[in-house]
């Protein structure tokens, strides 16, 4: 079992950490808009039959939803980008394609103190005060050239509670947001609004959002890693990122678009700062954890300054983590943290079906510790006629249970080779659904109705 554990992980690289905290290096933590909270990447499936390389951005850690007179956005001065490298320029970390995100906003009424929403905001976008519009530029590092794949495109109003209740469930501004549904004509009116199709096929959203990653990380960086147990504490367990919301960009990328015969692609995302017109990355994202669990304080602002082509120089972090030996743990397959973080990138097999979502039958939340797979016709590590993966860690889908991945991974836990049971740190879920069609994230929180913990 774990020699075909090996082959997998070592064949496709993916990441397998113990999640993310938001709050990655020294000076990100101070610039909340280029912060980077998760990277997301699955193959799914659109009408038609289309299949797509889905991918997710978020950023803008903690936002307490309905908060106000100011609401948060993305930031004009701020250009947020996903990149997918493939196949043999994965080892080399450097991409193939750049997808750019440019945004522009404007109050169109300034002699007014309602910054945000004028009146109730209607399935029009009508009754706004804060418009925000982007681009989408592609870049082709191959060829050199850049096309723009959309402009003048709308992001949807924050749920701030009555004056957005489009959102929540009956159209009740007093009512708790929306659950996940499974069909595009379900979504509410404000998502589907903010849903664009694009030049040669792409799908785009950007707006705000559920944070989608649940885990009990304050007892992580609580260095309690019985997550409450050991005093039977009565406020344990609870999700850490539960009642939050964050604002994420999402890409449906053609298979078509990636070229003919591209097999396994690796994603990351990166922000950049616009000072007297140039722009300087402060931030770089790929799997959870590298930056602030395994790198030290002084290599931190150099990651998320730097491309994946410097990872090389960080491989040593990835053989000796400090954290394994805080943990008193070692990883069941030796090298598995080198082969997953150099280069730090999300990497997915391109030759299977879709993945499964959180709604189908066969998702589970731990991944292929949990018996789901998916069949490549471009590996075949288990021997067993090429199945591998259904999540993490091939890909990234929302619902994917990092923590508890992490931990069996490492060595910490795992009832001998049946790994289905295990439950870490006792959280299990996102403290609300998940779409299974495109954005896919959940419906943001509603700023009157949601709870903490």
């Amino acid at each position: 079992m774990l020699r075909c554990l090996a082959a997998v992980i070592a064949a496709i690289a993916p990441s397998v950490a113990l999640a993310s905290s938001h709050m990655d290096a020294p000076k990100i933590t101070l610039d909340d808009a280029a912060n980077t909270t998760d990277v997301y990447a699955f193959l799914s499936a659109g009408p038609g039959g289309r299949r797509y390389l889905t991918t997710a951005l978020a950023v803008f850690p903690f936002e307490e939803p309905g908060i106000g007179p100011n609401a948060f956005r993305f930031d004009d001065n701020v250009r947020y980008s996903i990149h997918v490298a493939l196949d043999g320029d994965i080892a080399k970390g450097r991409p193939d394609l750049t997808y750019d995100f440019d945004f522009k906003t404007v109050f169109p009424n300034q002699d007014t103190i309602r910054q945000s929403y004028l009146g109730i905001v209607g399935a029009d976008g009508s009754n706004r005060n804060l418009r925000q519009t982007y681009r989408v530029t592609l870049t082709n590092h191959r060829t050199g050239r850049q096309v723009v794949l959309g402009d003048n495109l709308v992001t949807p109003p924050n749920n701030q509670g009555r004056v957005t209740p489009l959102y929540n469930r009956r159209s009740d501004g007093d009512l708790v947001a929306k659950a996940g549904v499974t069909v595009p004509e379900a979504l509410d009116p404000y998502t589907k609004a903010a849903i664009y199709l694009l030049k040669r096929g792409y799908q785009v959203f950007a707006g705000q959002r559920d944070d989608g990653f649940y885990a009990d990380i304050q007892s992580i960086f609580d260095l309690d890693f019985t997550f409450g147990a050991d005093r039977a504490t009565p406020t344990k367990p609870f999700d850490s990122q539960r009642g939050y919301n964050v604002h994420t960009i999402a890409l449906n990328i053609p298979l078509a678009d990636l070229g003919e015969g591209a097999k396994i692609a690796g994603v990351y995302a990166t922000t950049s700062r616009q000072s007297n017109g140039v722009w300087r990355q402060v931030g770089r994202q790929g799997n959870p954890l590298f930056v602030e669990g395994l790198l030290p304080i002084r290599e931190k602002d150099r990651y998320n300054e730097s491309d994946p082509t410097i990872d090389a120089t960080l491989a040593q972090f990835a053989d000796a983590p400090e954290l394994s030996s805080l943990l008193g743990a070692t990883p069941i397959i030796p090298g598995l943290l080198r082969s997953i973080f150099i280069p730090d990138m999300i990497k997915v097999d391109l030759t299977t079906g879709p993945a499964k979502l959180s709604c189908q039958d066969g998702f589970n939340r731990l991944s292929v510790f949990g018996g789901d797979l998916l069949k490549s016709t471009a590996q075949d590590p288990f021997g067993n006629g090429g199945f591998i993966p259904g999540g993490w860690p091939n890909g990234r889908r929302f619902g994917d249970d990092v923590v508890d991945i992490a931990i069996i991974a490492l060595g910490i836990a795992g009832p001998g080779p049946d790994f289905s049971a295990v439950n870490a740190d006792r959280v299990t879920r996102n403290d609300i659904t998940y779409n299974c069609v495109f954005p896919y994230a959940a419906t943001p929180l509603n700023g009157r109705n949601h709870r903490h913990h």
